[in-house]
């Protein structure tokens, strides 16, 4: 089975049920859509647990684009440059103090791992699961186009923007994302996945106090923790 959720923002225990309740297992695969860190107290214990896992596939996030030069340049003690110190005060106002705080506590080899496994994270996954195909992103397709490829959208256009939830983008596939709290798509979907306009939005907002959604892509059944 295939399954996706996002959005941790550090819910470690969270994270746990959810592995637990859907069962995941070898054979299974986990999609991540980003933001595993910030806000929460667990990012890094999320990070240190998926990297055990070769089943969990992780996509960025925002929060990880604004986090890994930050820590990179921590790790090695290098000063801070105009254009990494911008990106650090955006990184705190957005949460990142959390993030930071547990990977400072860490070991040079660990941080190292760390990082480098942040390295990987892809910016979108396309599955095909007999007639039905998913495009799978963090955050949407800002600027889109029929016409485009995946390949031409920027990385700001992937992991910083938002959906417009009203417009099927495809008619072909179905668009899964996290990014956006469902409740802010529809009063009607708080703690709750999204699902319309060949539109899946999975972040039911778990750092807010609502849900961690997941949804298995081969039956669209939904989980909740």
């Amino acid at each position: 089975m295939i399954y996706v959720m996002s959005d941790l923002h550090g819910c470690y225990d969270e994270y746990r049920t959810m592995l637990e309740k859907i069962n995941l297992n070898c054979n299974d695969k986990l999609y991540i859509l980003g933001d595993v860190i910030d806000r929460g107290e667990g990012g890094i214990k999320i990070l240190l647990d998926m990297m055990t896992r070769p089943n969990i596939i992780p996509l960025r996030g925002n929060h990880e684009l604004m986090a890994l030069p930050v820590l990179t340049k921590l790790n090695a003690e290098e000063n801070l440059d105009h254009t990494t110190m911008k990106l650090w005060q955006e990184w705190m106002v957005n949460g990142g103090n959390a993030t930071k705080k547990d990977f400072i506590l860490q070991n040079y080899s660990k941080r190292k791992r760390i990082l480098d496994y942040l390295e990987t994270f892809s910016l979108y996954e396309i599955i095909k699961l007999e007639e039905k195909e998913f495009v799978l992103v963090h955050a949407g397709l800002s600027n889109f186009s029929q016409d485009k490829k995946l390949s031409d959208y920027s990385t700001e256009d992937i992991i910083c923007g938002r959906c417009n939830y009203q417009k099927a983008y495809f008619d072909d596939k179905i668009l899964v994302t996290g990014h956006t709290p469902t409740f802010t798509i529809d009063k009607n979907y708080h703690g709750r996945i999204y699902s319309k306009n060949n539109h899946i939005a999975i972040d039911c907002g778990a750092i807010y106090g609502y849900t961690l959604g997941c949804i298995c892509l081969n039956t669209l059944e939904e989980f909740y923790v």
